[in-house]
Parts: structure tokens; C-alpha cells; sequence
């Protein structure tokens, strides 16, 4: 859908599961630059929450063949210029895969969630524990990519009870 500020035109666009499955985008096609929301992190955590981490990487494909002058990310001031644009994609690309691939081992090891999150940190830690939002976000983010090594394609809705058995599966035996 296009939508027109003055002459300026805006794309709202869907380019693929990531973050939701229903991210959008904004395109500003005469500014070369997009609005990612938190389909782009730059030194910051993605929240993972309710991702589809395999798809994912396809959507940052997508957005990367625009080859935006500019990216608003979902956090922090915007990224300007296109090698920050391109670390930026390539950044959010690593933590994503680097996230599932380690839930992918996890599972087929036939790990529990606690033993997944230890094995997750142990590919992380070194690169992204300095990253913003990191510690809070990571329980989440290895439940969620346990969950999907595990075969569960749509994200389970966080309730209270669902946080509940998420932290004593987290902190209990296993």
C-alpha cells in the first residue's frame, strides 16, 4: 500500500516473517531509506518473543535488496549510510541464526530448555552479551527458539502461566 505525504510517497510493505509474522516496513522510495522497526537491531538485542527464526533471514534478504541509504531499526537513532545499513542487517542476521542454530542442536541433543539456554550462551555470550536488552531479553528468545527446533511453527502467546513455567523450567532441574 502507498500512502502519499505531500508528493512524498511511503510504501507499506510486508516482506516476510520475522520479528511477528506480521512485520511491516515503510519505504521511502526518492530517500532510499526504511523504516524496520524491530526487524533490524543495531548492538542491541532482537526480543525474540514471538519470532519465526528460519524466516527470518529471507526477510532481511528482502530488505537488504532495496539497498536502503538509511534504516530507522527498532531501537536506537537511525543507521545512515549503506555499509552501516548493511553490518546493521548483517548483525541482526547472526544473533537471529546464531539463536536458532543453537535451540536447532539443543533439540536434536534431546536438551531440555535450561540445557539449551546453557548451550545458547556458550554461542552468544561471547558475541552479543554486551548488546542492549540482552540478559532481559534472552529467557524468551531461547524459549521461543526451543519452541520452534521443537516444531512448534506458530509462537505460543505469553501469558502469566506460560512466564511462570518458562522461569521454573529455566531455573529447575535439568
Amino acid at each position: 500500500m502507498s500512502i502519499y505525504l505531500g508528493k512524498r510517497e511511503v510504501r507499506l510493505m510486508q516482506l516476510g516473517a520475522g520479528h511477528t509474522s506480521g512485520d511491516i516496513v515503510a519505504w521511502v522510495p526518492d530517500a532510499e531509506v526504511m523504516f524496520s522497526g524491530d526487524l533490524i537491531e543495531y548492538h542491541s538485542a532482537c526480543y525474540c518473543g514471538d519470532a519465526h527464526l528460519r524466516e527470518w533471514p529471507m526477510t532481511l534478504n528482502e530488505i537488504r535488496n532495496f539497498n536502503p541509504k538509511a534504516i530507522a531499526p527498532g531501537r536506537g537513532d537511525a543507521l545512515k549510510g549503506t555499509a552501516t545499513v548493511r553490518e546493521a542487517i548483517a548483525m541482526t542476521r547472526d544473533f537471529v541464526t546464531s539463536l536458532y542454530g543453537a535451540a536447532e542442536i539443543s533439540v536434536a541433543k534431546g536438551r531440555s530448555l535450561k540445557e539449551s539456554m546453557a548451550a545458547t550462551r556458550e554461542v552468544m555470550d561471547p558475541k552479543f552479551n554486551s548488546f542492549a536488552i540482552y540478559e532481559h531479553c534472552l529467557p524468551f528468545n531461547v524459549s521461543r527458539a526451543y519452541d520452534e527446533a521443537s516444531g512448534i511453527d506458530d509462537p505460543v502467546i505469553w501469558t502469566d502461566k506460560r512466564d511462570q513455567e518458562m522461569w521454573a523450567a529455566l531455573q529447575g532441574g535439568g
